[in-house]
């Protein structure tokens, strides 16, 4: 094409290499890695799947590996992370360009591990295409995920999230799941496995809940190829599994007891069965991400556990997602909670008053007590004033999320942050 857009070729002053290719996302993923100098080869990469987890799993991993005084990246559901500094990103797992440019950041500022979640779509559309992972963890799989724009069907959920092991040396796999044999057959090298249920070669024991003023978590054995008493600041079993995956690929990297279990301890995350410090002198409220019936139960069956007085739950329900999820989402807390109070989440294009109808027949539907404050901010004041200090509340489905979705605009919105300025007042 000539400087004056023309279409002559044979009259082009600026000639390029045209390369032709008959799958333009593979290609990007291998032109993006060149570009910025292949910095995935130069640094120990681990990498992560499952339908739930992944983000926990990759804060307890990175966690661990700083504890033993090793610099580590990382990249997922909440941004990346360099040091202190957090670098926003649109997708869970980058698109290509945008991936191996955080790598090689992170490579020039002294990383040398990084520790990233990769998602099914990811995987689907060639993100990761090239990568060699030192480390793949294989957490679980449920249905999620299915749908338009999405994945078609469960089959090809399960094939995309099979990729990452065809480009992993040594995999990590919860024995506890059903699928993790076929998964990581693919696995280039050897694999181990981890268990809350049975022996492998990272197994859990004497599983303990802890709730103290401040603290909801448990207390676990780690026995196997390790022997190892491990405290959690994070509530329930699932997060045991996660400390297991991390336990598990830490251990295989040579890292010592003292900073595994350190770094266990000290892992919160942003928005995943986070319990608000602010809160703890008079009760106990979580923040955490469950946006489906299947995590929100797992949730709630948990908390259920710990013997709370009142177990209530604040949620809403997704606009432009099936009403099937909603309706499901009320007929689970009408089944554990004590109190449910029915609130906006991310209506986006849809009436608010419609998708609490789907919730509320759900919750008819079980026999769940429930209030309706359609203000999410109102309904967190009146959950504040009316928890006490052995009540268990749980904000359910924003999580990390630090916006509210209405009509094609996204208003800043953080749960912690109105908790903080609530409490202020009183």
């Amino acid at each position: 094409v000539n400087r004056n857009g023309g279409g002559n070729a044979g009259q082009s002053e600026w000639p390029v290499t045209v390369v032709r290719t008959g799958d333009t996302r593979l290609a990007m993923a291998l032109v993006s890695a060149a570009w910025f100098g292949y910095p995935a080869e130069h640094m120990t990469m681990i990498g992560i799947t499952g339908t739930k987890g992944k983000t926990t799993t990759a804060h307890m991993i990175r966690n661990i590996l700083e504890e033993a005084g090793q610099k580590t990246g990382m990249i997922g559901t909440l941004g990346a992370f360099i040091g202190k500094e957090h670098i926003p990103t649109r997708n869970t797992t980058p698109e290509p360009w945008e991936l191996h440019g955080l790598l090689a950041r992170m490579y020039e500022s002294g990383c040398r591990n990084v520790v990233m979640e990769v998602s099914s779509q990811g995987l689907k559309q060639e993100r990761t295409a090239g990568i060699r992972f030192d480390y793949g963890v294989y957490l679980n799989l449920s249905p999620d995920h299915i749908g338009p724009g999405e994945h078609a069907d469960l089959e090809e959920y399960k094939a995309c999230k099979k990729r990452l092991f065809s480009q992993t040396e040594m995999a990590a796999a919860n024995a506890d799941d059903a699928c993790w044999d076929e998964m990581t057959e693919v696995c280039r090298g050897r694999r181990v496995t981890f268990s809350v249920r049975g022996k492998a070669d990272y197994y859990a024991g004497n599983l303990r809940e802890i709730w103290e003023p401040g603290v909801l978590g448990s207390s676990f054995r780690i026995g196997g190829k390790v022997s190892e008493d491990a405290v959690l600041a994070l509530p329930g079993e699932f997060n045991v599994e996660n400390a297991l995956a991390a336990a598990a690929v830490t251990a295989e990297m040579g890292i010592g007891k003292e900073a595994r279990l350190a770094g266990l301890r000290r892992t919160v995350v942003k928005g995943r069965t986070q319990l608000v410090a602010e809160t703890a002198h008079f009760t106990n409220i979580l923040i955490d991400y469950a946006h489906n019936a299947l995590s929100m139960e797992s949730l709630l069956r948990l908390l259920r556990g710990y013997g709370p007085k009142r177990l209530i739950c604040l949620f809403g329900g997704g606009g432009g997602r099936p009403r099937q999820r909603r309706y499901d989402m009320g007929r689970i807390a009408g089944k554990y909670a004590d109190l449910s109070i029915i609130t906006m989440d991310n209506p986006r294009f849809e009436r608010l008053e419609d998708i609490n109808a789907d919730i509320i027949e759900g919750l008819e539907e079980s026999g769940g007590g429930y209030l309706v404050i359609p203000d999410r901010k109102e309904a967190i004041e009146y959950l504040i004033d009316h928890c006490g200090r052995e009540d268990i509340a749980a904000l359910i489905g924003k999580g990390h999320e630090q916006y509210q979705e209405i009509r094609g605009v996204r208003y800043p919105f953080s749960e912690e942050e109105i908790i903080k300025a609530y409490l202020e007042t009183k």
